[in-house]
């Protein structure tokens, strides 16, 4: 009886060591290391210079019909593969070439179904692929991520899935995040020795967007959640239509098709995590055969300072001649567009315009001058006139459109929001998404989308000070810029320390320094970027505007210089021959000292803005000084309180 025992348990465990499989890909330079596991179910499990990072951690995917894809895998086959090409995005972000290196497996299922892993120097994705026919029903996801230590983190708490993705990050070990709480994407986890892993995903098209949950199982551990499918939702309004009711499953989709991906961002460096294109990079390619139209660049915008217009022989508000102004003061510094916010169209109704707005006169006048035209829409109102609306804008001659309080991202509106993008592009229209979920790789393959919200930014200033500061400002680069452009809408004239900022809604202020507000310009990634302030500021603060006409929206090269995540960030940028070199603090006072390396040889001009010796009780002061720069030297910051630095650095003739 005995010997029978050890037979049937020698010959348990032999069944179980041949059932358990390992597949390994690592990064091109050997410090990530990817493990998947077979053993009942598909898990898998990444090493940083041979230090477990990520403790083993399950996948799987359950499709109506075929049950889970990873239970029980029977893989028939691997495929493995390196890549290293450039890529070339239609509007340059960072830089107009992007090298994109990394090593590919590819586990073959017998289940109709792949999934694939891709591994760079600086983080790595999965993502399932299936190939069945017709239409499938996904019914869940499962993905799981276990920590191995307590690890700090940065997580944007979600009270629902209704939500303008605009939500605190609570700085918290995982341990003491309560169990079911969840977050929106970007969310950031710091290990030991600095590691930091950024989660977030890419490639996200016909399927709900993706959210992390605190593992009730696990207290080191995360769970993904996503909306399901919309049944019902309930308009409460011309802009709020949450869902009511939900049906069983997550999706119904093609079957032959690919998932997004499922991307960590791993670095012990903060200018590295800072630098990262890799959601850009797992993007689907560029799905439009006309780009020639799509022209980036800084906005009017009438609505943060409530078009509080002074020195002016008209009563300013939502009329044409309010508009030509805005137009005026466009063409005379060189900015390519003026937006007009809420209030040109009676609300539910996109094609009756209000008696004060002469719409063709307003688009003539500003083609005129060489100003583009941006309306702001309601994304239902949108939606429901669809056809009708679009049309009209394109005989308008309108040039974008800023689509609002989308505020979901189950399957029916990411499907909503690449609907808009590919029909607008039709029409030549630009587009930039409020109310918005993150980035996740619509704007690589329509990049007629340049921006989006979904970004606790400067608006917040107008009602509260507890959102909107510097602090948030030095936090944003290093998590939610990580997933693409922001339209944070910097320019703010009106200046606030700490102690003397208050919301005032109709003539806000912005915490921290001038400089900072200026050198924002060139830390935040945004091809549409906004100038928040009134005209009539601007106009009164003419070194301001010498340096906000001249800096662009999109750049050849950057390099992240100095970076501490919530502390400070020195970054450059190159346009053509011509660098920008910009710095930001928090509420900490800051000395720096900046090798001028990454110029060419050869003697500069740099033209400087920085905080002036009172901007700590004043934070308007600023000093402009030019001097002689070379790529030898190392130039001393000094950033009061909230402060800010900021230089263009140019050729004589330049």
């Amino acid at each position: 009886m005995l010997i029978r025992l050890l037979i049937c348990l020698f010959f348990n465990l032999s069944v179980s060591w041949a059932q358990t499989k390992t597949y390994q890909v690592t990064s091109p330079d050997k410090k990530i290391k990817v493990t998947i596991i077979n053993e009942q179910h598909l898990q898998f499990q990444v090493h940083y210079k041979n230090k477990e990072i990520i403790t083993p951690s399950p996948i799987n995917l359950k499709i109506y019909g075929a049950g889970f894809l990873a239970e029980n895998a029977k893989i028939l086959n691997i495929e493995h593969k390196t890549v290293n090409q450039e890529i070339s995005p239609v509007v340059p972000v960072k830089n107009t070439v992007i090298g994109d290196h990394y090593n590919q497996l590819i586990l073959n299922l017998k289940k109709k179904a792949g999934l694939e892993f891709r591994v760079y120097n600086q983080g790595f994705a999965y993502r399932w692929l299936t190939h069945i026919d017709g239409e499938v029903q996904v019914d869940s996801e499962l993905v799981q991520i276990n920590f191995p230590q307590n690890y700090l983190s940065y997580f944007p708490k979600e009270d629902s899935f209704f939500s303008h993705h605009e939500r605190l990050y609570q700085r918290l070990p995982i341990k003491q995040i309560p169990a079911g709480s969840f977050a929106s994407l970007p969310c950031l986890f710091i290990g030991p020795d600095s590691m930091k892993i950024l989660i977030t995903e890419s490639d996200l098209y016909d399927y709900p967007g993706l959210f992390l949950k605190k593992s009730a199982k696990s207290e080191l551990g995360f769970t993904g959640l996503l909306p399901h499918y919309p049944l019902e939702e309930k308009k409460k309004n011309d802009r709020d239509v949450p869902v009511v009711k939900s049906a069983s499953y997550l999706a119904k989709t093609e079957g032959g098709r690919t998932f997004p991906w499922r991307v960590f961002v791993i670095t012990p460096d903060d200018e590295t995590l800072m630098e990262s294109e890799l959601v850009f990079k797992l993007a689907r390619p560029l799905q439009l055969e006309d780009v020639s139209w799509i022209q980036p660049g800084k906005v009017a915008w009438d609505w943060w300072n409530a078009l509080n217009l002074y020195g002016v022989n008209f009563r300013a508000g939502i009329n044409t001649t309010t508009y030509k102004y805005f137009v005026d003061f466009a063409a005379r510094y060189g900015i390519e567009y003026i937006l007009l916010d809420e209030g040109w169209y009676k609300l539910g109704d996109l094609l009756s315009v209000v008696p004060q707005i002469d719409m063709e006169e307003i688009v003539n006048y500003a083609h005129q001058k060489g100003v583009g035209v941006i309306l702001w829409v309601v994304w239902k109102t949108l939606d429901e006139q669809f056809e009708p609306a679009m049309q009209q804008f394109e005989k308008w001659g309108i040039d974008g459109i800023k689509v609002d309080f989308m505020q979901r991202d189950d399957q029916w509106m990411v499907r909503y929001y690449e609907k808009v993008a590919r029909e607008a592009a039709k029409h030549h229209l630009l587009v930039d998404f409020h109310g918005s979920y993150k980035p996740a790789g619509l704007r690589r393959a329509f990049p007629n989308v340049l921006t989006r919200e979904g970004v606790p930014g400067l608006e917040h200033n107008k009602w509260s000070s507890e959102v909107a500061t510097p602090e948030m400002a030095l936090t944003l680069p290093f998590i939610r810029m990580v997933a693409g452009p922001m339209d944070y809408t910097p320019g703010a004239m009106i200046n606030a320390t700490k102690e003397q900022h208050h919301p005032v809604w109709n003539r806000p202020m912005s915490q921290g320094t001038r400089c900072q507000q200026l050198a924002m310009y060139v830390v935040f990634e945004s091809p549409l970027q906004m100038l928040a302030d009134s005209p009539s500021n601007y106009l009164r603060e003419a070194e301001a505007m010498d340096f906000l006409s001249r800096v662009p929206t999109v750049w050849d090269e950057t390099r992240v210089l100095k970076a501490k995540i919530a502390d400070y960030v020195v970054v450059a940028r190159r346009k053509g021959e011509i660098w920008y070199l910009a710095a930001i603090t928090d509420w900490t006072p800051r000395e720096l000292e900046i090798s001028l390396d990454f110029l060419p040889s050869g003697s500069f001009w740099a033209d400087i803005f920085e905080d002036g010796l009172n901007a700590d009780r004043n934070a308007i002061d600023y000093r402009r000084n030019k001097m002689k720069v070379n790529h030898k030297q190392t130039i001393k910051m000094h950033l009061a309180p909230g402060g800010g630095w900021v230089a263009r650095i140019f050729k004589d003739d330049q």
